[in-house]
């Protein structure tokens, strides 16, 4: 590991933070040393690197701090849990262990949903997001479709949390939180029926494989196993929520699941094998398939 950086300035440690997370195989290591930079300052990544253009100074606990922030990213400990916070569409969620690290393809996952919900001929459309996690897609269908009425559902305690956190933070009151295991969902939910009563069922399931294991050990080692691995081809978490999702949604209704890259033709062939209507996959931004949408006859 590279020496620690002798002058306590912005230009110095932002070199230091580059030479050690690169070092520890980081990619985009600027990025990180930047972000990590700027959270111990109080400072947009921008704002990081006119500083080190000028030189300016930092106190010494700020120096420390960014060195041991740098040194927790350089064993892999992935940059959300060190800020505690992770961007996802327009919001900042609260993350750290125990919670699935929201990813930037899942917001084309989120926008899938989102499209099918402002497609509803309804004053107050539904929709239902399975395994919600942090709560990122929940909270992102409930804020920017302020219009609907949102259910988020989790299973772990510790996630659970975290979602609970980000629903206070930052959504209304047309996003309800339901602590409860997709397969044991109540029937009643406020003295109304749950079947039938969803135009969206949205999940970004677990869909790894249990012999595919992850090679990044920001996602091996810190996100938890059950948000991970979906059985031995990893789609049982999906069996359930095809099953599921049939009797939650209304007739026309839209079923979103986000999955692996290659995993698009065998979640069709399932689907459809279930009584779906018009199976698709769609690529995100980096274009791999990356969601499978499905209507309900």
């Amino acid at each position: 590991m590279a020496d620690h950086p002798r002058a306590g300035s912005v230009a110095a440690l932002r070199d230091h933070g580059i030479a050690v997370l690169t070092a520890a195989g980081i990619r985009n290591a600027d990025v990180d040393a930047e972000l990590l930079l700027g959270h111990v300052l109080g400072l947009s990544r921008g704002q990081v690197q006119a500083k080190a253009v000028t030189d300016a100074a930092v106190d010494p606990e700020q120096r420390l701090a960014v060195i041991e922030a740098i040194e927790r990213r350089a064993a892999r400990e992935p940059i959300q849990h060190i800020t505690g916070r992770a961007p996802f569409r327009s919001l900042e969620l609260a993350v750290g262990p125990g919670v699935f690290v929201p990813r930037p393809e899942t917001e084309s996952v989120a926008q899938l949903a989102i499209d099918a919900l402002l497609a509803v001929p309804s004053p107050a459309p539904r929709a239902i997001d399975l395994g919600t996690g942090s709560g990122a897609i929940a909270i992102a269908l409930a804020t920017e479709v302020p219009h609907a009425e949102v259910v988020a559902v989790e299973n772990s305690p510790r996630a659970f949390t975290w979602a609970r956190q980000n629903a206070r933070q930052l959504a209304g009151a047309n996003l309800q939180l339901v602590f409860a295991d997709l397969a044991q969902l109540p029937a009643e939910l406020d003295g109304a029926a749950l079947d039938g009563s969803f135009d969206v069922v949205v999940s970004n399931p677990p869909y790894i494989p249990l012999g595919a294991i992850p090679r990044d050990p920001e996602v091996r080692l810190h996100d938890p196993d059950a948000a991970l691995y979906g059985g031995e081809d990893g789609l049982d978490v999906i069996r359930a929520i095809s099953g599921r999702a049939l009797a939650l949604l209304r007739p026309g209704g839209t079923l979103v699941l986000e999955h692996g890259e290659l995993q698009g033709s065998a979640i069709r062939e399932l689907l459809s094998a279930d009584g779906w209507r018009a199976a698709s996959t769609h690529r995100d931004l980096l274009g791999r398939d990356r969601t499978t949408t499905a209507l309900r006859p």
